[in-house]
């Protein structure tokens, strides 16, 4: 393993733990800690951004584009991983198995597809 993707993987990993941390403090009414999780989604999320511009540096790569293709991307990945969290809400919180499963199928089929939009098919 090259050390770039060594150091992204463990900067990755830390802002997501720290993202994901955020958002169970800001959106579970029981922890009563909204607004240190809104402070610790924040710093996932800059964390997150820190580690994109940091890998590309110790690569000798170019920041992403932002075009108008990136930016659908984006927007598509999104909405993926939002149909995939549904799912889960729905099997985990709403008790719809069935239709939880088949939604959260849905959002992985579409994030899935996300690897021949980037990649292409050759």
């Amino acid at each position: 393993m090259k050390k770039s993707s060594f150091i992204a993987l463990i900067m990755g990993t830390v802002s997501g733990v720290l993202f994901a941390l955020g958002m169970c403090m800001a959106l579970l009414p029981e922890w009563d800690a909204f607004m240190e999780g809104v402070i610790f989604g924040a710093v996932g999320i800059a964390l997150g951004i820190i580690t994109a511009i940091v890998w590309c540096k110790m690569e000798h790569k170019a920041l992403p584009k932002l075009n108008t293709k990136n930016v659908l991307r984006t927007v598509y990945a999104v909405i993926a991983c939002l149909v995939l969290g549904v799912g889960m809400c729905m099997c985990l919180v709403w008790e719809q198995i069935v239709w939880g499963t088949l939604v959260g199928l849905l959002g992985i089929v579409m994030l899935i597809a996300l690897i021949p939009m980037i990649k292409g098919i050759r």
